[in-house]
């Protein structure tokens, strides 16, 4: 028989499982001391992911904002000097986000002190029975947004003979249009998001994403052997999501990067300040074979950005920083709407740009799913059509790595499983509009 100091010896020896809890409870007490938790880690500090950190840091969440290169550079989609805002979509999912995104705007220009934000008409034009364009329509209607549609003697009543359309072709004028000036705005968002309290490092590629088991969060791994532990985090690395997401999880989401190349082209002498926001010239797109699209001269005096909405398919890291289109459609196009106002033998400017494009040219919004659960959100697949939204994006994404959901946008059509159900997605009645050269 034991005697009761013995059986009190023995009852003080713990058991294996509970030395094995308390062996983790000690390494999970020393990690936490050596590597700082944060309640959010956002990777990517382009326009979503410095949006989603001002917004998780107003939620007064610990927030990290990671970036592999230098802040505000122009290796990615976020920089340049001018990006359309408007809510003429095809499909009727996209306006209220926009409408959203715009009053966000307004509220990020008040806390900061200054504008990035120059409000306009959008004006887009096309045949009368383009699919897409008769979309818009109903999609502006549908989502109670003003719109006129007009014919090419009225239009060219408004906007004082400045541009021409043939006999079949309409105008469709709404108010929500406008100037956003990207890497102003990216800047904006990140000093904000300084304001309230988050920590941000760039120069900081992420290799690796893992559970992490002592804490039961994620484990973000660097380039340069830095750890960083969050109990949650947001991926919104543009360009690099498919590669990214691929080493985590083998999860393939379809996204395209394309080489995409802005243009600018120079307005006739004499006539340069008629195409200004000021005179109350307009954001534009045409609808046709090829989705064109333009912004009032602002940034460069004197000169009009008119582009077209596509490019080279191409990984970020080959990029040729040269047009990777012909120009000659859209050289015949400036001459057809403008005339001689705009000189359309070549162009001044160009600039390159990527974009990260999905089979339907639909965000990706959604938990990643799989071992990670609902600890990892991503963001992604813009299809050169997101800045605009970047706001109201940062708002989802904090919403769902906070609170698990959001109210302020049905998922439906961003969810990753939608390409099982079909490869190319979201079925549309109308083409697409980024068009690709390979």
């Amino acid at each position: 028989m034991l005697t009761p100091q013995l059986q009190k010896l023995i009852s003080s020896v713990p058991s294996p499982t509970q030395k094995t809890e308390q062996t983790q409870t000690k390494k999970r007490k020393k990690m936490e001391k050596s590597i700082e938790i944060f309640d959010v880690i956002v990777i990517g500090a382009g326009i979503m992911g410095s949006c989603t950190a001002y917004q998780t840091s107003k939620r007064n969440q610990k927030t990290l904002l990671l970036e592999q290169f230098d802040f505000l550079h122009h290796l990615g989609s976020s920089h340049g000097e001018s990006r359309t805002i408007r809510a003429t979509y095809p499909e009727d999912y996209y306006p209220k986000m926009v409408l959203k995104s715009e009053t966000l705007w307004r509220d990020a220009e008040e806390q900061i002190g200054y504008k990035v934000y120059f409000k306009t008409p959008q004006f887009d034009v096309g045949p009368s029975n383009n699919k897409a364009l008769q979309a818009v329509i109903s999609s502006c209607e549908k989502n109670s947004i003003p719109v006129r549609v007009i014919d090419r003697n009225t239009m060219f009543q408004e906007f004082d003979d400045l541009i021409q359309l043939p006999d079949n072709w309409i105008g469709v004028v709404t108010e929500y249009g406008g100037v956003i000036k990207p890497t102003k705005a990216v800047s904006m968002f990140q000093t904000l998001a300084i304001k309230n309290g988050a920590f941000l490092k760039d120069n900081m590629e992420v290799v690796e994403i893992k559970k992490d088991s002592l804490t039961g969060g994620v484990l973000v791994m660097a380039k340069n052997g830095e750890k960083f532990c969050g109990k949650k985090c947001v991926v919104t690395v543009g360009s690099w999501m498919n590669k990214l997401v691929r080493n985590m999880t083998g999860v393939v989401i379809p996204i395209q990067p394309l080489e995409a190349t802005v243009v600018y082209w120079k307005i006739k002498r004499g006539y340069e300040s008629k195409f200004t926001i000021g005179n109350g010239f307009p954001t534009f797109a045409s609808y046709g074979e090829l989705y064109i699209y333009g912004t009032p001269s602002l940034e460069y005096p004197g000169l009009i950005k008119i582009s077209i909405h596509g490019g080279r398919p191409c990984e970020p890291t080959d990029r040729t920083w040269a047009p990777t289109q012909s120009l000659d459609p859209l050289k015949k196009w400036i001459q057809e709407k403008f005339g001689d106002l705009v000189d359309s033998t070549r162009p001044v400017v160009t600039q390159s740009c990527m974009y990260s494009v999905t089979p339907d040219e639909d965000f990706v919004i959604d938990f990643l799913g799989g071992e990670f659960g609902d600890d990892v959100v991503v963001g992604g697949g813009f299809s050169g059509h997101g800045f605009k939204m970047g706001p109201i994006v940062g708002k989802i994404l904090s919403d769902l790595v906070i609170d698990g959901e959001t109210k302020d946008v049905e998922l439906m059509h961003f969810r990753i499983k939608r390409f099982e159900k079909n490869s190319k997605g979201n079925l549309k009645n109308f083409d697409d509009q980024v068009s690709s050269s390979h």
